[in-house]
C-alpha cells in the first residue's frame, strides 16, 4: 500500500473497502517534520501505513487525534517520538486503562490483534481552535464524542474530518451528540472543498450534507 497524493507534502492513507474498524489517516509534511492524522487501530493496519510514513525519510513530529476511539488512536505507540494532541475528553480516555472486550465486541474480525494496541497517552489538549503549525489548523468540534478534532489545511483546502465525517458508510456515535453532531457540520462544511473522511473516500460539501440529512433524520 501507499500514501495516496492530494496536494504537494499532503497524502491520505485509505483503506478499503470502508467499513467499521477501517479507518483512514493522514501525512502532511510540515517544516520541520510530519504531522499525522489518526494512526488506525491494529498491527496489521498500522505497520504499513507506519512503513509507508518512514520511507519519507523525515521524522513523526506530531499526531492529532480526531477521536479516543481505538480506530483512530490505536496506532499511537507506534509513533513512539510524536507528540500527541488531542481533546479533553480523548485524553481522559487515553489515560484510562483499554476496555479491550468492548473493542473484540466492537470489531470482531481485528479481535485477535488487540492484545498487541498499547496506546499512548495525549501529551498536548487541544481545547479551542488554533493553528497547529503554518500548514495546519487544528478546529475543536462535537459529535461522535463530547469533544473531537479536525486538521484543517487553508493552503491546500482540505480537511481530514476523522471521526466528524463517514461517506458512504454508517457512522457510529461514541458518548455523543448526533444533534450537535448534525449542527457542527454546518461550520465543517465551510472549512475546506476537500473533505478526507475518517470513514470512506474522498469527498466535499455534499457529502457532508448527505451525512448532516442522514444524522438528523435519526434524531428525528
Amino acid at each position: 500500500m501507499l500514501l495516496d497524493p492530494l496536494a504537494t507534502g499532503v497524502f491520505g492513507w485509505f483503506q478499503w473497502p470502508p467499513r467499521r474498524g477501517m479507518a483512514n489517516a493522514g501525512v502532511v509534511v510540515d517544516t520541520d517534520g510530519i504531522t499525522l492524522v489518526d494512526t488506525l487501530m491494529t498491527p496489521s493496519q498500522w505497520e504499513p501505513f507506519a512503513q509507508a510514513v518512514e520511507e519519507s525519510g523525515l521524522p513523526v513530529r506530531r499526531t492529532v487525534l480526531t477521536s479516543s476511539s481505538v480506530e483512530f488512536a490505536g496506532g499511537t505507540g507506534r509513533f513512539k517520538l510524536s507528540a500527541v494532541y488531542g481533546s479533553r475528553q480523548t485524553s481522559v480516555h487515553l489515560d484510562q486503562p483499554p476496555n479491550v472486550d468492548s473493542w473484540r465486541a466492537l470489531y470482531p474480525a481485528e479481535a485477535a490483534e488487540f492484545d498487541e494496541v498499547t496506546t499512548r497517552p495525549v501529551s498536548h489538549v487541544v481545547s479551542s481552535d488554533v493553528q497547529l503549525t503554518d500548514a495546519v489548523a487544528l478546529y475543536a468540534t462535537a459529535g461522535p464524542m463530547e469533544e473531537n478534532l479536525v486538521a484543517v489545511l487553508p493552503g491546500a483546502q482540505i480537511m481530514f474530518a476523522g471521526a466528524m465525517c463517514s461517506f458512504g458508510v454508517t457512522p457510529l456515535c461514541w458518548q455523543g451528540d448526533l444533534r450537535r453532531w448534525a449542527d457542527e457540520l454546518d461550520r465543517l462544511a465551510t472549512l475546506a472543498p476537500i473533505v478526507v473522511p475518517g470513514h470512506g473516500p474522498i469527498g466535499g460539501e455534499e457529502e457532508v450534507r448527505d451525512l448532516q440529512a442522514y444524522l438528523r433524520a435519526c434524531v428525528d
